[in-house]
C-alpha cells in the first residue's frame, strides 16, 4: 500500500489508508490511546482502541517525535484537528526517540522558547517546528520564481569558482586556505567572474552560490557562510536600468509567494505578505541623510548607513510611500569598492544603490566602471593592489560593454517575508564566529 501525506487523507474516507511521520502528541485514556502524527503536509490524529490489541500495545511503547508508519481507516470526526482521522490498524516503529528531548518541539507563547543558542545546537530538531518546514518552502519558491524570471528573460546561468586568487573587495574580511603550495581565499561574492560573463559577451548573467564573508560580527543580521543571488546585464545606459530588472524580477517573486503560501504564512508568522507596486521608490543618500536629520536621527558619519538609519528610512518610506521597499542611491565613492562607476558630475558620488526592505538592507548593486584606464586608476585610489588584479583588469583591456548588476540576500529577504527577527532562523543551518556545528 501506498503511503499517503496526512494532507490527503481527507479525499480517503472510509478506505484503508497508510502514513508515516513523527509522534507529536501521546494522550493516553486507559485502553484509547489518541496520537497527533506529523509528516511535511500537516498533522493528524490516530485513535488506537483495544480492538485492535497489538497497535495498542505498540503504541504504549511510543515516546515523543519517534517515526512510525500507521495503517487504519480514514474517518470523519469534527472533533479532531482538522476534521478527520485514522483509527489505527497496525502500527510499526521505524525509528524509536529518546523519551528525554534536548528541546521542545512544541511552545505556548513566547515563555516557552528556547534559547536561541541552545535551538541552533539542535537545529534539526528545531526545524521540525511548522515554521521550520515553512520556512524553505518559501525559500524554495523565491529560488524558482527568481530562475524563472532570469531564464525567461534569457539570462545565462554561471557557476563561479570559491576559491580564488585575489580578494574579491578589500581584502579585509576574507577567508584564507592552504591551497597546495600556495595561499588562496574564499570568495566574498562572484563579482569578478560576472564581469569576466559580460567581457565574454553574455550579456545577461545571474548565478545562486555560496558567499564567504569573514567579518567579526555576531548580529542579528549577519553570518559568515551564506547563500547569494546575483545578476549582471550589458548595455546598460544607466544603473537605474539595473534597478528596474531587480524590481521586477522580486515582484514577480513575491507574488508567486503570496499565491502559493500566503494563507499559511499569515497562519504560522502573522505575517501578510504585500506585493509591492511598480517602480519601487528611490532616494539619495543625501536626500535619506537630510530626512533622517530632520527627525532628530544621526548616524554614520563616513556616509553610508547604520542599522538605525536603515530602520529608520523603512518607516518614513512605509509612512510617506507606503511602500515596503527603497532604492537609496548615490553612495559616495569612500563607502564602495573601486568597480563602481563615478558620477561625472559629482566625483565624490557613485553610481551605485542599495536596496532597503522594511528598513534592512537586502541588495547592494551599482554601475561598474567598463574602461580600462579608469578602473586602474579607482583601483590605485583606493590602494590596491593592481598587480595582484591583473588576471581581473584584463577583463577590461579587450573590449568590454557597459554593465551593472546587483547581489541579493536571500537570507535576509526571508526574513522580511516571514517578519523573522534574526537571520540565524531564516539559514537552514548558521555558519557564524563562534559557530562550525552542527
Amino acid at each position: 500500500m501506498q503511503r499517503l501525506h496526512t494532507s490527503t487523507i481527507k479525499e480517503h474516507i472510509g478506505e484503508q489508508v497508510k502514513i508515516a511521520g513523527f509522534v507529536q502528541t501521546i494522550r493516553d485514556q486507559g485502553n484509547i490511546k489518541f496520537l497527533l502524527i506529523r509528516d511535511i503536509t500537516g498533522v493528524i490524529q490516530v485513535v488506537v482502541t483495544k480492538h485492535h490489541a497489538d497497535a495498542l500495545a505498540t503504541a504504549k511503547t511510543l515516546t515523543h517525535e519517534s517515526v512510525v508508519e500507521i495503517t487504519g481507516i480514514a474517518k470523519e470526526e469534527k472533533q479532531a484537528p482538522g476534521g478527520f482521522e485514522i483509527e489505527a490498524e497496525n502500527i510499526v516503529v521505524l525509528s524509536l526517540a529518546d523519551p528525554e528531548l534536548p528541546i521542545p518541539i512544541t511552545t505556548k507563547g513566547q515563555q516557552g522558547e528556547t534559547e536561541q543558542s541552545i535551538r541552533l545546537d539542535w537545529r534539526w530538531i528545531d526545524l521540525r517546528k511548522p515554521e521550520g518546514a515553512l520556512t524553505f518552502k518559501v525559500w524554495t519558491e523565491l529560488e524558482a520564481s527568481l530562475r524563472e524570471y532570469w531564464t525567461k528573460n534569457e539570462y545565462v546561468e554561471i557557476h563561479s569558482p570559491k576559491l580564488i586568487s585575489t580578494a574579491s573587495e578589500s581584502g579585509a574580511e576574507v577567508f584564507e586556505v592552504k591551497y597546495f603550495d600556495r595561499k588562496a581565499y574564499l570568495a566574498q561574492s562572484p563579482q569578478f567572474y560576472k564581469q569576466m560573463a559580460m567581457a565574454a559577451g553574455f550579456e545577461k548573467v545571474f548565478e545562486v552560490g555560496p558567499v564567504f564573508r569573514a567579518e567579526p560580527s555576531f548580529t542579528s543580521r549577519h553570518a559568515t557562510e551564506f547563500t547569494g543571488y546575483d545578476a549582471e546585464i550589458s548595455y546598460i545606459e544607466s544603473y537605474a536600468d539595473v534597478m528596474e530588472e531587480e524590481e521586477k524580477a522580486i515582484q514577480f517573486a513575491i507574488q508567486r509567494i503570496k499565491d502559493k503560501f500566503g494563507d499559511e504564512i499569515k497562519k504560522i508568522f502573522d505575517r501578510d505578505v504585500i506585493v509591492p507596486s511598480l517602480p519601487f521608490p528611490r532616494l539619495s543618500m543625501k536626500e535619506v541623510k537630510s530626512i533622517l536629520a530632520e527627525r532628530g536621527i544621526s548616524g554614520d558619519k563616513d556616509g553610508d548607513l547604520s542599522p538605525e538609519e536603515e530602520r529608520k528610512t523603512g518607516e518614513y518610506v512605509k509612512e510617506k510611500f507606503g511602500h515596503e521597499f527603497i532604492f537609496v542611491t548615490e553612495y559616495p565613492v569612500s563607502v564602495r569598492p573601486f568597480y563602481h562607476m563615478r558620477d561625472e558630475k559629482n566625483a565624490t558620488l557613485t553610481k551605485s544603490f542599495d536596496l532597503l526592505w522594511n528598513g534592512l538592507e537586502i541588495t547592494t548593486g551599482a554601475q561598474r566602471e567598463h574602461r580600462y584606464d579608469v578602473l586602474v586608476k579607482q583601483a590605485k585610489e583606493k590602494g590596491m593592489n593592481t598587480e595582484s588584479l591583473h588576471f581581473y583588469l584584463n577583463f577590461f583591456k579587450y573590449g568590454c560593454p557597459p554593465h551593472g548588476g546587483f547581489g541579493m540576500g536571500p537570507n535576509r529577504m526571508i526574513m522580511k517575508l516571514l517578519g523573522v527577527d534574526n537571520v540565524r532562523d531564516a539559514m537552514f543551518v548558521y555558519r557564524g564566529v563562534k559557530r562550525l556545528e552542527p
